[in-house]
């Protein structure tokens, strides 16, 4: 693997239902929020990119839940590659800084560690995100509600009881067709030892 990794950090979109759900909250922006847990092998370095606007606030919190030392180093860097934060030996730390247009690297890096893999928990907590409105009603379409989906299962059991009726019925007429038929050639022809 190499030294940096390319991982894009999708965040939840799903606060831009908030206004929609909370009436009188339009003016308020909320914070958008992920969290991950990953495995970083001993030896290895990853890295993250979050794309920021302009004027938002970026905060990431990470702690160390697994491996020797628990300690990890953290670089956070803005997106004309500038330093912001690089700590060393670190079990945890929260950074927030205001934010640029561009994407942010953020690094985890163990290559200090020979032999020891570390699990690392990590937050982006991302505020002021007002600039992308257009962006998250482009997800909204993506978004089925729950209505929505207790209507298909309501379809898909109506349909299912239609088939088990539909069999049932088709059961019914075949044995009454085979009750009938036994019927008519008990009439014609007895049986020899029923007289």
């Amino acid at each position: 693997m190499g030294d940096n990794i390319w991982r894009p950090c999708p965040v939840l979109l799903l606060a831009g239902l908030l206004p929609a759900l909370l009436p009188g909250t339009a003016s308020f922006t909320p914070s958008l929020d992920s969290d991950f847990t990953f495995t970083l092998p001993a030896g290895q370095k990853e890295c993250f990119y979050q794309p920021m606007p302009l004027k938002a606030s970026l905060e990431i919190e990470y702690q160390v839940l697994d491996g020797a030392g628990l300690d990890i180093d953290f670089h956070l860097a803005s997106p004309e590659g500038r330093t912001l934060v690089f700590e060393q030996r670190k079990s945890d730390g929260v950074h927030t800084v205001e934010t640029e247009d561009g994407d942010y690297m953020f690094c985890f890096d163990n290559t200090f560690s020979t032999i020891s893999e570390k699990v690392i928990f990590f937050e982006l907590i991302l505020d002021n995100m007002g600039e992308q409105e257009q962006e998250q009603e482009d997800w909204k379409k993506y978004i089925t509600g729950t209505d929505m989906l207790d209507m298909k299962l309501e379809d898909i059991l109506d349909l299912t009881i239609k088939i088990d009726f539909s069999e049932d019925v088709q059961v019914r007429v075949f044995l009454g067709i085979h009750q009938q038929y036994q019927g008519q050639t008990k009439q014609k022809w007895p049986y020899p030892d029923s007289a």
